[in-house]
C-alpha cells in the first residue's frame, strides 16, 4: 500500500486527446473501457469493501465513505491552505476546473439525452414564456387601463418603460445570486416573485400602486434569463448544447402567441368583471392580467420537482449531492430507453479547491437583524466580486464585444418593435384624418341632434335653439360659431374642442365637456350643471383587433429562424450566425423605406423578426459558453441588463421620430445591426468548448 509521491498525485488526472487517463483504482470509469464481467460489474455497484462486509446503501450505488476519505487522504497537501499563496490556490483551482470540465462532459454524455433533459426543457420552457408574455402585457393593457386609472401620456410612458427598468436590476442582482446561491433556488425566488406582484397588481386601483407592482413583478421576471440558459446547458453535452438551447429559445415566442390570443379572447369583453360600489371595478384587463401569470406559477410549481444544476454543487464542494442528481438523471433516461440495467459506472467526480472563507455566524452573536445583514452584505460583496471578475484581463474584451454586440441588437430590435405599432397607427390616423367632413356657415334651429357626431369640422355656423341629448360627439371642432339657447344633456365627447366660439344662454347638463375644451370661447348666461363624474383626459378610440394581430404575426413570425438557427446552429457555428443574422436584419431595415402602409409595415415587420431570431438565439447560447460556471449567470445577468437598457433607449428614441420622419429610425437600427454584426465575427467560436 505505502504512500504515493506528488507525481503519482498530480498524474491521478492528464487529459490527453480529449480523454481523462484515470488511475485504475474504482473512482473514475468511463470513456473507452473494456467491457467487464457480469461478476465483475456486480462487484463494482454493490459496494463490497475489502472484508466483503456489506455497507449502508449499496444498493443504490453510494460509493464507501471510506473510499471517499482515503481518496482525499492520499491527495491532501502537504501545507495547510491557510498558510498558502491566494494565487497558488487559484492556480491549482483553475487547473481543477479545468480537469473536472472535461470529465463532466464525459459524465453527462454517459447519462445521455432523454426524458431528465426533456422534462427539465418543458419546465425552464415555461419560465420563459412567462418573460416572453411580460413584454407585452402593460402594452395589451394599456387602451383598457388608462381609462380606468386616467393615465396621462407621460403616465403611460412611465408604465410602458418601468417593467424595462425592474427587469434590467432582476437581470443583474438575481444573475448574480444564482452564481452563489444556486440556479434552482434563485429561479424560484424569481418567478414568485414575479407571480406574487403580477397577481397583486390586477387587484390594485391606483396608478402608484399599481406601477410599483409592475416594477417588483419586472425585476422578479428579469431574473428568469440569466437563470434559464445557465440551467439547462449544465444538463446538455457539448454536442446537443447550441441545438437544444435554441428550442428552449422558441417558448418566448409561444409567450408572445399566448400573450396575444388571450388579449384578444379576454379584454374586449368588457363584461367579464364586477364592481363594488363606485370606487372599486375589475374589468376585463384585469382578468387578462391574472391569466398572463399563470405561466409563471406553472413553471414555479414544476421546478419544485427539478434538482440543482450538479455543475453548480460541484463548483461549491457538494460532490455527494451532484453525484446523487448526476445518477438520477442517468437512471431515469436509461429507464425510458428500456435500458434500467445500465449502471452508472462513476464513482468519483474532480471537485475544485475551495478558496472562498466561508464563516459561520452562531445564534448567540448579536441580534437576529444583525446576523442576516451581515450574511446579506457578505453575499453582495461576492456578487460584485463576480462581476468584476468578468472584467478582470482574461475576460474583458469578450465582455466588451459581447456587451456591444447585445447593446446594438437590442437598441435596434426593442426600438423598431414600439416603432412598428406606432407607424401603422399613424397610418392609420392619416387615412381618418383624410376623409374629414368640413361644414362651412351652416345654420341650424330647433334642431334634436341624437346621434353620433364623427371626424367633422363646422366652421362660422350659428346654432340657435337646437337640442344635443344622448349622443357622442368623437373628433369633432366647432370653430367661430355661436350657439343661443341651446341645450346639452347626457353628451359624451372625446377629442372634442370648441374654438373661439359663442356661447349664449345654452345650458349642459351631465356632460363631460368641461372647460379645457372651450378654447378662447365666450360663454354668457350659459351653465354647467352635474358635469360627467371620472376622468376628464380624452382617450384615443385604439382598433384592439389590429393590434393583436400585429403582435401575434410579429411573434409568430419567428418560428422559421428559430427552427433554422436550432438545426444550424452547431454545424454552421455561433459566431457565423450572429453576424450573419444581423447583417440579413440590416438589409430588411433598408426595405423599410418602400414601407408606406399598415399592410406593408406588418410585412416587414414579419420579416425582420424572423430575421433576427438568429442572431438572439446565438447571443443567449455563446454568452453561457465563454464563462465559467461560478461567472456564468452573473456575466449574462449584466449582459442581458444591458439589453434591457437598450430597450428602454431604444423605446425612447424611435417613438420620438413617428410621424415627423422615417430616416433616422431606419439608419440608426440599420448601423447599429451592421456595426454589432461585424463586431460579432471577432468574438471566439465556442461550439466545439466543454463548459468550464
Amino acid at each position: 500500500d505505502g504512500y504515493r509521491n506528488t507525481n503519482q498525485v498530480s498524474d491521478d488526472y492528464r487529459y490527453q486527446d480529449g480523454n481523462y487517463n484515470a488511475p485504475n483504482d474504482g473512482y473514475y470509469r468511463g470513456g473507452d473501457e473494456p467491457a467487464q464481467e457480469e461478476d465483475a460489474q456486480s462487484d463494482v455497484t454493490e459496494g463490497h469493501d475489502e472484508d466483503d462486509e456489506v455497507y449502508e446503501g449499496e444498493y443504490q450505488g453510494i460509493p464507501h465513505p471510506d473510499d471517499i476519505k482515503e481518496k482525499q487522504k492520499k491527495r491532501a497537501p502537504a501545507v495547510d491552505d491557510e498558510y498558502r499563496d491566494r494565487a497558488d490556490l487559484m492556480a491549482e483551482r483553475m487547473e481543477d476546473e479545468e480537469q473536472l470540465a472535461h470529465q463532466y462532459e464525459n459524465i453527462i454524455e454517459e447519462c445521455g439525452h432523454g426524458r431528465f433533459q426533456w422534462t427539465l426543457f418543458f419546465v425552464l420552457g415555461l419560465a420563459l414564456m412567462a418573460d416572453g408574455v411580460e413584454v407585452f402585457v402593460v402594452g395589451f393593457v394599456l387602451p383598457s387601463a388608462e381609462k380606468d386609472m386616467c393615465l396621462s401620456s407621460s403616465n403611460k410612458g412611465m408604465l410602458g418603460l418601468i417593467v424595462y427598468l425592474g427587469m434590467m436590476v432582476g437581470a443583474v442582482l438575481l444573475g448574480g445570486l444564482a452564481d452563489k446561491l444556486g440556479r434552482k433556488q434563485c429561479l424560484i425566488i424569481s418567478l414568485a416573485i414575479n407571480a406574487a406582484f403580477a397577481f397583486l397588481s390586477s387587484f390594485v386601483q391606483g396608478y402608484g400602486f399599481f406601477l410599483f407592482c409592475r416594477l417588483i413583478s419586472g425585476l422578479g421576471i428579469g431574473g428568469t434569463l440569466p437563470i434559464v440558459f445557465p440551467y439547462f446547458s449544465e444538463f446538455l453535452s457539448r454536442e446537443k448544447r447550441g441545438e437544444h438551447l435554441s428550442w428552449l429559445c422558441m417558448f418566448w415566442m409561444i409567450g408572445g402567441i399566448y400573450a396575444s390570443a388571450m388579449a384578444w379572447s379576454i379584454i374586449p369583453h368588457y363584461g367579464w368583471g364586477f364592481s363594488m360600489g363606485t370606487k372599486y371595478h375589475f374589468h376585463s384587463w384585469r382578468v387578462f392580467v391574472l391569466v398572463c401569470a399563470l405561466p409563471c406559477i406553472a413553471s414555479l410549481v414544476a421546478l419544485k420537482f427539478m434538482p440543482e444544476s450538479p455543475r453548480f454543487l460541484l463548483e461549491i464542494g457538494k460532490h455527494d449531492e451532484a453525484w446523487m442528481i448526476l445518477k438520477q438523471v442517468h437512471d431515469t433516461n436509461m429507464r425510458a430507453k428500456g435500458e434500467p440495467e445500465r449502471v452508472f459506472t462513476v464513482s468519483y467526480i474532480k471537485t475544485p479547491k475551495q478558496v472562498d472563507e466561508f464563516i459561520e455566524i452562531q445564534s448567540s452573536t448579536g441580534t437576529w437583524y444583525q446576523r442576516w445583514l451581515v450574511r446579506i452584505t457578505t453575499t453582495l460583496k461576492q456578487v460584485w466580486d463576480n462581476v468584476l471578475y468578468c472584467l478582470t484581463a482574461q475576460y474583458r474584451m469578450n465582455t466588451l464585444m459581447l456587451a456591444v454586440v447585445w447593446f446594438t441588437m437590442a437598441l435596434s430590435y426593442y426600438g423598431l418593435i414600439v416603432w412598428f405599432p406606432d407607424m401603422i397607427r399613424y397610418f392609420q390616423d392619416e387615412a381618418y384624418e383624410s376623409r374629414v367632413k368640413i361644414f362651412d356657415e351652416e345654420e341650424v334651429s330647433h334642431f334634436t341632434f341624437n346621434f353620433t357626431l364623427e371626424n367633422q369640422i363646422h366652421r362660422n355656423g350659428e346654432y340657435r335653439n337646437d337640442k344635443f341629448i344622448g349622443m357622442k360627439f368623437k373628433e369633432v371642432r366647432f370653430e367661430d360659431s355661436l350657439f343661443e339657447d341651446c341645450y346639452f344633456e347626457d353628451v359624451r365627447s372625446s377629442e372634442t374642442f370648441f374654438e373661439n366660439c359663442t356661447i349664449i344662454s345654452t345650458v349642459f347638463y351631465n356632460t363631460d365637456l368641461y372647460e379645457h375644451k372651450f378654447i378662447n370661447c365666450r360663454l354668457i348666461n350659459s351653465t354647467f350643471m352635474k358635469e360627467k363624474e371620472g376622468c376628464h383626459i380624452d382617450f384615443e378610440e385604439d382598433n384592439d383587433f389590429l393590434i393583436y394581430l400585429v403582435s401575434f404575426l410579429g411573434s409568430l413570425s419567428v418560428l422559421p429562424g428559430n427552427i433554422i438557427s436550432a438545426l444550424l446552429m452547431d454545424k454552421i457555428g455561433r459566431i457565423k450566425m450572429i453576424g450573419g443574422s444581423m447583417l440579413i436584419s440590416a438589409v430588411c431595415c433598408f426595405f423599410l423605406f418602400f414601407g408606406n402602409s399598415e399592410s406593408a409595415m406588418i410585412g416587414w415587420q414579419c420579416l425582420f423578426c424572423g430575421a433576427s431570431i438568429a442572431a438572439w438565439n446565438a447571443l443567449d447560447v455563446i454568452t453561457v459558453e465563454l464563462y465559467p460556471t461560478d461567472k456564468r449567470a452573473t456575466a449574462f445577468g449584466i449582459l442581458n441588463g444591458l439589453c434591457k437598457f437598450a430597450a428602454i433607449l431604444g423605446n425612447s428614441i424611435f417613438s420620438s421620430f413617428v410621424g415627423i420622419t422615417k430616416v433616422v429610425p431606419i439608419l440608426l437600427a440599420s448601423s447599429a445591426l451592421v456595426g454589432g454584426g461585424l463586431l460579432a465575427l471577432r468574438l471566439p467560436e465556442t461550439r466545439e468548448q466543454v463548459l468550464m
